[in-house]
């Protein structure tokens, strides 16, 4: 029994040095860091989103860690990684591990919830994202200042608040970029209700860059009221993009021949990208450009009041496949023109000169036929005046009161203004009185112009219905030969003349129905 017992006492002392012994040897596995799942994160309010954090080994022994956010009025974070907005703005959530500390950080941003309005009013000095499913309301004069960028999402709308002079203006060393789709354009308009709005409804799209101007001192402030300066010497200067937007309902008149207009450019640079962009019932120019060298691609101008490409102050930018349509009865106290441009207002020889380059346009007036009533405000398809060196190529003037005007009270075009392959097609008068010699000048052979009596021989589609315009040459047009070559460089090579061969490439995107759209 004893000797039993000795044994039995043996097993147990044997027992309990092994599992002594097992207890020695378990393996302590330290954690070597952290990482999450995501390092930048959007976050709408009221809709949370839960973070993930991944400590490594993934065998870590001690798999416990903290979250913290560094601005808990912007979102809060919880013990899981749950992240919940609390006000529009941006901050950085942390996780941290309890065994060696390691840490990892996302860059969230807060968003609004989707469908709330949101104002912008006042001046915007950080970088900042509209996006499209929120409703964003100009306030007044809003001014991007030098560095941030303003990016908007693609089939955004912004709205200007009436009566309240609403503009965007992007000053210089800012930037736009509002780069949308042909299904999803990015819209200003006119806060008003579909059936309600009207040209000056609001101010208007401005922006300003560092390219070269020719007013004395290098820089001027832009017309408008706004304070804002703009000109310098970077002609390379890039304000941003502007692709596939609308601008509806927006211009107007600070002080006599100082307006803000649809799209107002003051020194931009070619580094900008303007492409694909329709000004609407703008209540002055649809575009003017003070000076810069920006280039542009598919515009449209569509029922100004005033000009629809306005060029002065050194502008010498390449503008190629561009639309004009007017509505008969609207018209400005200015003399509503296709294309106005000077040099300067007093017509001097300041450099450098304006002298844009325009090529396959388009511009149809208020005379759809001989006996249409119109405004008696409008005049001429063309006005180059004050030593302009403005050169349009390949080009289509149409149903204007008076085709080419080159003279005026402060001096004629320059010497180097070109107009070739150009057609004039149902002016009532083609050379303006011929005050300048404008006769002689379009129809020198060199010029290979032309003139055509009727709107019915040019044939195009229905150029002239403001509701559903079609721009395209019918079969047997003659827009469709007659381009002329050597162009400048800068602009594309075409066989046809006007903005348009065989593609429309305002569909999709353009809009000829803004008063009644609902946004």
């Amino acid at each position: 029994m004893r000797r039993i017992l000795s044994n039995g006492l043996f097993m147990a002392a044997l027992l309990l040095v092994g599992i002594s012994s097992c207890k020695k040897d378990e393996v302590i596995v330290k954690a070597t860091g952290v990482t999450l799942d995501q390092t930048t994160a959007i976050v709408r309010i009221g809709t949370p989103l839960k973070l993930t954090a991944s400590i490594a080994p993934f065998d870590a022994t001690d798999k416990t860690m903290t979250w913290t956010t560094l601005d808990a009025a912007v979102a809060t974070v919880a013990a899981d990684g749950t992240v919940a907005g609390v006000a529009t703005g941006t901050t950085e959530v942390t996780v941290k591990t309890t065994d060696g500390l390691y840490t990892a950080k996302c860059a969230v941003t807060i968003f609004p919830a989707a469908g709330t309005t949101i104002s912008l009013a006042g001046n915007i000095t950080a970088s900042l994202t509209l996006k499209s499913d929120i409703n964003y309301v100009l306030d007044g004069w809003v001014y991007v200042k030098s560095p941030a960028v303003i990016t908007i999402e693609a089939g955004t709308v912004i709205k200007g608040k009436v009566d309240t002079k609403a503009s965007l203006v992007i000053e210089r060393g800012a930037k736009i970029m509002a780069e949308g789709t042909v299904a999803k354009p990015i819209v200003f308009t006119s806060a008003k209700a579909a059936g309600s709005r009207a040209a000056g409804d609001w101010g208007g799209l401005v922006i300003c860059g560092n390219a070269k101007i020719n007013v004395a001192g290098g820089e001027a402030e832009i017309e408008g009221g706004l304070g804002t300066k703009y000109g310098g010497n970077v002609d390379t200067d890039n304000s941003g993009i502007l692709k596939y937007v609308r601008i509806e309902f927006g211009g107007y008149a600070f002080q006599p021949d100082k307006e803000i207009n649809g799209l107002t450019m003051g020194g931009v640079g070619s580094g900008t990208t303007i492409d694909y962009v329709q000004v609407s019932y703008a209540n002055d120019d649809s575009y003017e450009w003070f000076g810069g060298t920006v280039n542009a691609k598919h515009l449209i101008a569509f029922s100004g009041v005033d000009d629809e490409f306005d060029t002065d102050y050194g502008f010498s930018g390449f503008v190629q496949y561009a639309i004009g349509l007017r509505d008969p009865a609207i018209a400005d106290i200015s003399k509503s023109n296709g294309f106005e441009s000077d040099n300067d207002g007093s017509g001097s020889s300041n450099i450098p000169t304006t002298n844009p380059r325009f090529a396959n346009v388009s511009l149809y007036g208020p005379l759809a036929t001989s006996t249409t009533t119109i405004n008696p405000l409008f005049q001429a398809a063309m006005h180059l005046r004050r030593k302009t060196n403005l050169e349009v190529y390949n080009s289509v003037f149409a149903g204007w009161p008076k085709g080419l005007l080159m003279a005026d009270s402060k001096g004629n075009a320059g010497a180097g203004a070109q107009v070739k392959g150009v057609i004039l097609a149902g002016i009532v008068d083609n050379f303006s009185g011929n005050a300048a010699g404008e006769k002689a000048y379009f129809e020198d052979a060199a010029r290979a112009n032309r003139s055509i009596a009727t709107i019915t021989d040019l044939k195009v589609t229905n150029a002239f219905n403001l509701a559903a315009p079609n721009f395209l040459p019918m079969t047997g047009s003659p827009l469709l030969t007659g381009a002329v070559t050597g162009l400048p460089a800068g602009l594309e090579a075409t066989t046809y003349v006007g903005a348009m061969g065989t593609t429309d490439w305002t569909i999709g995107w353009a809009n000829w129905t803004p008063k009644t759209t609902v946004y």
